[in-house]
C-alpha cells in the first residue's frame, strides 16, 4: 500500500469509529467515507462529528452532502480560474495562426 492509500484507510477506520460511537451503523460511516474520497474531507466530516454530535443520521449525512458541495464549488472555481488564463494567454498572445509579414 502507498502511503496515500495508508492514510485514507486509516482515516475511514477513525470516521467509522466515530459514527459507530454516535450510536450509528459501521455501514454509515463506510458509506460517508466513500462519497467524501479524501483524509481531508473527512478531517472535515471528523470535526463535525466530535464538536457537534448529531442525534439522528439525517444530520449526518446533510453535512456529508454539504462537504462534498463544498468540494464540488472548489472544483470548479479552480476549473473556471484555470480557464480563464488559458482564455488571457490567448487574448495576450494570439492564436498563433496570423500570417507574419516582414
Amino acid at each position: 500500500m502507498t502511503e496515500n492509500q495508508i492514510e485514507w484507510s486509516r482515516k475511514r477506520d477513525e470516521l467509522v469509529s466515530a459514527v459507530a460511537k454516535l450510536g450509528f451503523p459501521k455501514e454509515l460511516g463506510e458509506q460517508i467515507a466513500k462519497q467524501l474520497g479524501s483524509p481531508k474531507a473527512m478531517d472535515r466530516m471528523l470535526a463535525y462529528l466530535y464538536n457537534v454530535k448529531p442525534r439522528t443520521a439525517e444530520l449526518v449525512v446533510d453535512e456529508m452532502l454539504a462537504i462534498c458541495s463544498d468540494i464540488d464549488s472548489w472544483h470548479s472555481k479552480k476549473a473556471a480560474e484555470e480557464a480563464n488564463a488559458r482564455y488571457n494567454e490567448m487574448l495576450y498572445y494570439g492564436l498563433g495562426t496570423e500570417d507574419e509579414e516582414s
